[in-house]
């Protein structure tokens, strides 16, 4: 999966942040579905400017940042 080809950075779009390309469905508000629970089909139900592609490669996107940066968690 190349993700850059389906996520794009715009300053003139949702402030900058990644968004699906081609709609201004921004990657965290897919993965926060996701992270809530949605399935693909609900995502792609609520947002038909999306495909299954664009959510993989949200996904894809969020595994790469989580191997660039660590996040302290406190007990």
């Amino acid at each position: 999966m190349q993700w850059r080809e389906h996520i794009s950075v715009d300053p003139n779009v949702c402030h900058g942040q990644a968004c699906i390309k081609g709609t201004r469905v921004m990657v965290s508000v897919v993965l926060d579905n996701l992270a809530d629970g949605a399935s693909r089909e609900e995502i792609l139900r609520d947002y038909p400017s999306l495909t299954d592609e664009s959510i993989h490669a949200a996904l894809a996107y969020a595994a790469e940042l989580a191997r660039e940066r660590v996040v302290s968690l406190t007990a």
